[in-house]
């Protein structure tokens, strides 16, 4: 099944909840399981948190579903995220955002954008 993608912009801390609103409806109506749903929304309200503290512009999300996977590209203005990253220690505060997605989600890839970068999630239906 392919499916076009839905996409949502965001641009305050006060769109967060509507993203992860949107995340958890399209993701349900696609077939994504309850349990992987709250993985999913962990992973974006990381991804678009980051968006909001690390970069000066907004951000948009595009969610669909492709070759048995529930796929999710978080894009920004932000420079290109590195991952492969250990999970910091317990007494460090911040730095596990990109560590947390990571290891949530089926598959995580990074890309240079026009402006910016998107950090494409996949998790498998």
């Amino acid at each position: 099944m392919t499916d076009l993608p839905a996409t949502m912009t965001y641009s305050e801390v006060g769109d967060l909840k509507a993203v992860r609103d949107f995340v958890a409806a399209r993701a349900s109506s696609l077939g994504l399981p309850p349990v992987r749903v709250e993985l999913l929304i962990l992973a974006v309200s990381e991804l678009t948190t980051n968006t909001l503290q690390h970069t000066d512009g907004a951000g948009r999300i595009h969610v669909w579903v492709r070759a048995g996977q529930l796929i999710c590209d978080v894009v920004d203005s932000g420079p290109m995220r590195t991952f492969g990253r250990d999970m910091p220690a317990a007494g460090i505060v911040g730095g596990r955002g990109l560590a947390i997605v990571e290891r949530i989600c089926d598959d995580v890839e990074t890309f240079p954008v026009e402006g910016g970068t998107m950090v494409r999630i996949r998790l498998d239906l």
